[in-house]
């Protein structure tokens, strides 16, 4: 059984940033929006990476943590 949920268009504009010239979401707010745990949201990108563009995930350095 599929759940639908609805999401405002703000709420997901609010979250998409500008990182190396990319719109990014980050994978604390993926996780809250599907309702799961990050590390359960990672380890399942982690899992079916053949299912990912190869630039899907990257980590940001220290510089774009600070920002």
């Amino acid at each position: 059984m599929e759940t639908k949920i609805k999401i405002s268009y703000e709420l997901v504009m609010n979250q998409i940033y500008i990182i190396r010239g990319h719109k990014v979401m980050l994978d604390s707010d993926l996780s809250e929006l599907y309702g799961v745990e990050t590390k359960h949201l990672k380890r399942q990108v982690k899992r079916n990476v053949e299912r990912f563009p190869e630039d899907f995930m990257f980590e940001l350095n220290t510089e774009e943590r600070k920002s």
